[in-house]
């Protein structure tokens, strides 16, 4: 069995200029503002109020670094979790959305510990433009040493029927709820598989 046996806030970043030193694997959130990423971060690691959401959407705009402590069995496996500003919905000047833009495209594209992007989506609106563009944009970039996996967030507002259209029109995707901490488990053991694949690394 996988579990976080220790997380902890380590710093904030405004891009990959002053962002921590590469070197630890790293898991990026990334997702539309009001997705509900600090809630599942919280859920994956079991702590509330690790990841804090701006009350205002959209209105955080530095990158947020975690460390992450890994036990299966008894070894230990240290990675990052990566906080990005939610996107799609920040009321602020143009001039500054693009700085802000130019920031974290500079950081996922230039940042080598990534290795693994967690692309969070509305589960109830599913099939935005603006997150069709997101995914189409982190292919463009992905490098062979790292993977997208696509995280389905607030499965509890579904009913059956369209809990199993979801899973037939996205078979490989991962419907979770960090209120009712369904889909947790599974999502946790995804993340530390594509990360470590069986390799210790304490």
């Amino acid at each position: 069995m996988i579990k976080v046996v220790e997380s902890k806030f380590l710093t904030s970043a405004q891009g990959v200029e002053d962002s921590m030193p590469d070197g630890v694997s790293e898991v990026v959130f990334l997702g539309r503002s009001n997705v509900g990423k600090s809630s599942i971060i919280n859920a994956l690691v079991n702590k509330k109020g690790l990841a804090k959401s701006s009350s205002t959407p959209g209105k955080t705009r530095l990158i947020n670094f975690f460390s992450v402590n890994f036990m299966k069995e008894k070894d230990l496996y240290i990675a990052r979790f990566v906080d990005l500003p939610g996107f799609g919905y920040a009321k602020v000047s143009k001039s500054m959305k693009n700085e802000w833009q130019k920031n974290l495209n500079d950081f996922l594209s230039r940042r080598n510990s990534i290795r693994l992007f967690i692309h969070l989506v509305d589960s109830r609106h599913r099939e935005l433009q603006i997150d069709k563009d997101v995914d189409e944009y982190l292919k463009l970039l992905l490098r062979p040493d790292q993977k997208i996996v696509h995280i389905f967030t607030k499965a509890d507002k579904l009913n059956q029927k369209a809990r199993s259209a979801l899973r037939k029109d996205f078979p490989d995707s991962i419907l979770v709820s960090s209120t009712k901490k369904s889909g947790i488990n599974k999502a946790l053991e995804t993340i530390f598989n594509s990360l470590f694949q069986e390799e210790k690394i304490l």
